[in-house]
């Protein structure tokens, strides 16, 4: 089961809008659901909240450490309460996931993801969980640094929104263990739907059809 469920992003009011910190977007929403509030703990160097769920106490961590050093908050917690890595859902956002969309993983590469690479190291495992929130591709590598740290576009933020409401519905099962139920759930989005087709425009009434020039009307 997951015991410690943390959202990657940067402090600071300057960022909290930017896609970067989608995974804090996420346990904000969290929090909302479990009707928990983020303190700041010093000893963890970050934002947490400790709740008792299914009688298994269960923490929110956002790392107010910058994302180059989320590994220092992660550690520092999950080893003084003795959280396995597998115990671990890291969210964060996701380059090559389209937004509106959320991908549930275990394990893997950090893909340059700052935030990863430094749990990664902090940890000394990969083996964690990882819930990827969609924030899409600027095309260019070379613009990556410069997109992760704007704000998305508005209709950009609104499926971001929508992905990270539809994923935390899967928490029922992602506190139980069982992460199949809970991937299907996440991975299971409802198309978008179609626009209805514009209406025709109504054909031009020929000369003839018209009474008003017609030589029988005025009779």
């Amino acid at each position: 089961m997951i015991k410690l469920f943390v959202g990657l992003g940067n402090p600071g009011s300057d960022y909290e809008a930017t896609r970067h910190n989608a995974g804090f977007w996420w346990i904000d929403a969290l929090a909302r659901e479990l009707k928990v509030t983020l303190q700041p703990e010093r000893s963890y160097w970050g934002l947490a909240a400790r709740t008792t769920l299914q009688g298994q106490a269960v923490w929110l961590l956002q790392p107010q450490t910058f994302m180059n050093l989320s590994g220092k908050s992660v550690s520092a917690l999950a080893r003084f309460f003795k959280i396995m890595p597998q115990e671990i859902l890291v969210i964060h956002d996701e380059l090559d996931i389209i937004p509106g969309q959320a991908k549930l993983k275990r394990g893997g590469g950090h893909a340059g993801h700052n935030g990863l690479r430094d749990i990664h190291a902090q940890l000394g495992s990969a083996d964690y969980w990882r819930l990827r929130i969609g924030i899409g591709h600027p095309g260019d590598r070379a613009d990556v640094a410069n997109w992760v740290l704007k704000k998305p576009a508005p209709e950009q933020r609104t499926l971001i929104e929508d992905s990270i409401a539809h994923s935390i519905k899967a928490w029922p099962m992602l506190l139980s263990g069982d992460m199949d139920k809970a991937m299907l759930q996440i991975h299971t989005t409802k198309p978008p739907r179609p626009k209805p087709p514009r209406p025709s425009p109504a054909p031009s009434p020929s000369p003839d059809a018209d009474s008003s020039t017609d030589p029988k009307a005025v009779d």
